[in-house]
């Protein structure tokens, strides 16, 4: 590496330093989670989570009926419907998980478009 090159290796850092400290920090995580239930799409969530807290309290109810059942058919009823409704309400919840990058990816583009303004 020659000494130009090193140069703009530093500049090049610098710069980046000071915009990444320019943006600020991410804000924290509880307040991530909590911005998916604001905005025009806010009730979509709060029924999605609804729905998801039903599905997994009922998932723990047949995995406890699972685990009681003396023959093998009643054991399968409520084994299947529990792993169906566990895995329903994951899915679920899996499906939020853009939700909450989209709104950080709207955060960092308002800070930026407000740092550029």
């Amino acid at each position: 590496m020659t000494d130009t090159d090193k140069k703009i290796d530093d500049a090049i850092t610098a710069e980046e330093r000071a915009l990444l400290q320019s943006i600020g920090e991410e804000p924290p995580y509880m307040r991530q989670l909590l911005a998916i239930f604001t905005g025009r799409t806010g009730w979509i969530s709060v029924i999605m989570m609804v729905a998801q807290t039903v599905m997994f309290i009922a998932s723990v109810w047949a995995g406890w009926h699972f685990f009681e059942a003396t023959e093998v058919l009643i054991a399968l009823k409520w084994g299947l419907s529990s792993v169906a409704l566990l895995l329903m309400s994951l899915m679920i919840k899996l499906a939020l998980w853009p939700i909450i990058h989209i709104h950080r990816l709207g955060e960092r583009l308002s800070a930026l478009e407000f740092r550029l303004n």
